[in-house]
């Protein structure tokens, strides 16, 4: 049910990274409340993608689906 939540959230995020030539893939939920995600496209060798990272895709997952406590790029 988490990853469904998570999966919806990221539905919502990825245009804004698609528009950029960019994505984001779900790799993983964990119990513990890490969200695993791969940064592919464009995004994946920006400069820039650790803010994406943080200030686009954790707080928009976080804000909407509260059990999850971090997000983490592999």
């Amino acid at each position: 049910m988490l990853k469904e939540k998570v999966e919806g959230v990221l539905s919502k995020v990825r245009p804004l990274l698609q528009r950029d030539g960019g994505d984001v893939e779900l790799v993983d939920v964990q119990e513990n409340g890490v969200v695993k995600v791969k940064l592919t496209g464009a995004c994946s060798g920006c400069p820039m993608s650790t803010m994406t990272l943080k200030n686009a895709i954790e707080e928009s997952i976080k804000k909407e689906v509260p059990e999850v406590k971090s997000v983490e790029q592999v």
